[in-house]
């Protein structure tokens, strides 16, 4: 890429790990300010009776220039469902963030039906988001035996851009398959 402002597909992993580790911590962990709160009945991640396991759940995630709150609002038209979206500085992070990401959606969720959206706003200032760099596909949830099953084989002929590891809030790992898609995992550590 000859553009400095173009960011490469590891600097967009480096971009959303923490945003993706506080998209899937408790409701407790974060003070929501949600446009709509979701209810316990919408939660993704269910357990079995048997065996007690979270199940891994295939989410796009998307990431927006600051505009991630009207452009959920406007997928939300489109779709229907219930929105909840959260601020840097309602959020664990805002003492990890700069002044000027405050105001920032740190996580956003679209639940209508069977469609499940999560995104975020950028959050590396000195960067610029280049289209294409700003979809993947986000397994999260479930063991880190479930994750590390998926990744392995989705590693074949991949660029494993980030091998599936324990970091300060969970597994997490990234990859572009053979095919050029861009996959992320992530687990809680007590999965």
């Amino acid at each position: 890429m000859s553009d400095a402002n173009d960011i490469t597909r590891r600097q967009f992993v480096a971009s959303t790990v923490s945003v993706l580790a506080l998209a899937d911590l408790p409701a407790s962990a974060t003070t929501d300010t949600a446009i709509h709160q979701s209810t316990k009945k919408d939660e993704i991640h269910q357990t079995t009776k048997k065996d007690e396991t979270t199940m891994t759940t295939l989410t796009p995630y998307l990431l927006f220039n600051g505009n991630c709150g009207q452009a959920m609002e406007f997928y939300k038209s489109c779709f229907g469902g219930e929105l909840s979206a959260t601020k840097v500085k309602d959020s664990a992070a805002k003492d990890h963030m700069p002044a000027p990401q405050q105001d920032k959606i740190i996580n956003a969720r679209l639940r209508s039906g069977n469609l499940d959206i999560s995104a975020s706003d950028w959050m590396r200032p000195d960067e610029t988001p280049t289209r294409g760099n700003t979809v993947c596909l986000y397994l999260s949830g479930g063991t880190f035996h479930e994750l590390t099953t998926i990744f392995e084989k989705l590693s074949e002929g991949a660029d494993v851009t980030d091998p599936l590891r324990e970091m300060f809030f969970g597994f997490y790992g990234a990859l572009n398959d053979k095919f050029g898609v861009r996959w992320m995992f992530q687990a809680n550590k007590n999965a």
